[in-house]
């Protein structure tokens, strides 16, 4: 029985109550501050000031706490709009939002089904939208979007990553390796680079995470138009 139709405990006269939302909101804020290393049963037992084996009434494993702590995320992943377009978009912006508000769970999302509710829930949203569309090329669509947002997400919190890994910024980057990006493309054995990055407009993260996204659902709209 998955964890979300197994039931949870009786409540017990104890001086530290425990339920699997007390839990859950317990490993996302160990995770929130130190990442996914920080989350361990002994590690949110010890931020609930309880015993570790009290926890296994309530989760099987880890495994299963990370699923809870996906969908508890979910919760925050509401699509609201006027036809599928905006549904889609609102479905990509508010995975990244998701995603940098928690950036642990950028190493979640798309490893496996989420089933939860909350993730359930959300799909519903989509889906509903997608009303009219063929019915075999609504999933095709919404993993398509899906797998855009959280592609270009996980660029964006590795590149974080680095920058704290490193100290270096994009500044600094530009600084240290453009003399030798600048001889490399000087040599002409690549013209079409030294063409996009002479020529083309250096836009910030937000500005081509929705150029992108418009490109994908150009794309989709021609092919549901067609």
């Amino acid at each position: 029985m998955v964890v979300w139709e197994r039931p949870e405990p009786p409540e017990r006269p104890v001086p530290a109550p425990l339920s699997r939302e007390r839990i859950v909101r317990a490993a996302i804020r160990l995770a929130d501050a130190d990442g996914l290393d920080a989350v361990s049963l002994r590690k949110v037992a010890a931020e609930l000031d309880v015993r570790p084996m009290r926890l296994y009434g309530y989760i099987a494993s880890k495994e299963e706490l990370l699923d809870l702590m996906v969908d508890a995320a979910y919760a925050e992943i509401r699509p609201v709009g006027n036809g599928w377009r905006e549904v889609l978009r609102a479905l990509a912006e508010a995975v990244r939002r998701a995603v940098h508000q928690h950036e642990w769970l950028a190493d979640l999302l798309g490893g496996r089904p989420q089933l939860g509710p909350q993730a359930l829930a959300s799909g519903e949203t989509v889906v509903a939208a997608l009303d009219g569309i063929d019915v075999d090329d609504v999933m095709p669509v919404v993993a398509a979007v899906n797998a855009y947002a959280i592609g270009a997400v996980r660029r964006e919190i590795a590149e974080r990553r680095a920058e704290r890994a490193t100290g270096m910024d994009e500044r600094r980057w530009q600084a240290e390796l453009g003399p030798y990006l600048e001889r490399t493309l000087a040599t002409g054995r690549f013209p079409a680079l030294a063409t996009v990055v002479r020529d083309a407009a250096h836009r910030d993260a937000d500005e081509t995470f929705r150029m992108g996204l418009d490109f994908l659902l150009d794309g989709i709209e021609a092919r549901v138009a067609g």
